[in-house]
């Protein structure tokens, strides 16, 4: 069941549901707009191929800024202003404005949000148009929808990335794949 606006903020207020910080205007019918951040990261040039069994992490070059230049075909990292905290039983869907995307500029995060988690939401920007784009901190680029399991979950979220705060880069050589846990 996807949450309205009713329920976001009784579950806010309740102190079930974390949001911070947040505006009464990012809450909508059925969603709560998320805000870019002022952390970016992006490859730095001593990476020169990324191979998905790396054992150690990629070297990122990580900047704080207000206003930040994606240039045509750049993937960067940046990170919502907002930090979450969801409970067991919930789980979030993270969707890009559509007149972003209408720009040129793709907004993911992989689409989704554990039940347990807790953080900023590092988001995944890619610039698929010819022109660079500027972004700039505050700005709504998103939207999180909130589903409720039908019972908490039994392996929540407690993972890599919890407690994240600004654009976290992968930490894919953690995984049990890459034998070095």
């Amino acid at each position: 069941m996807i949450l309205s606006d009713k329920t976001i903020l009784a579950l806010m207020s309740a102190g079930q549901l974390g949001i911070e910080p947040v505006t009464p205007e990012q809450i909508q019918p059925a969603s709560v707009d998320i805000r870019l951040g002022n952390t970016f990261s992006y490859f730095s040039s001593d990476n020169p191929d990324v191979p998905l069994s790396m054992s150690s992490q990629p070297t990122y070059t990580t900047v704080t800024c207000d206003r930040f230049v994606v240039a045509p075909k750049q993937f960067v990292l940046a990170t919502t202003m907002e930090y979450f905290r969801l409970p067991d039983n919930l789980t979030a869907f993270v969707e890009g404005r559509s007149s972003i995307g209408r720009l040129g500029l793709f907004i993911q995060n992989a689409g989704w949000v554990d039940p347990g988690f807790e953080g900023e939401i590092t988001l995944e920007l890619f610039n698929a148009s010819d022109r660079a784009i500027e972004l700039e901190a505050g700005r709504r680029v998103g939207q999180l929808v909130f589903a409720q399991l039908d019972r908490d979950a039994l392996n929540p979220y407690r993972g890599k990335y919890q407690g994240q705060k600004g654009a976290t880069g992968s930490r894919i050589y953690l995984d049990a794949e890459t034998g070095s846990l």
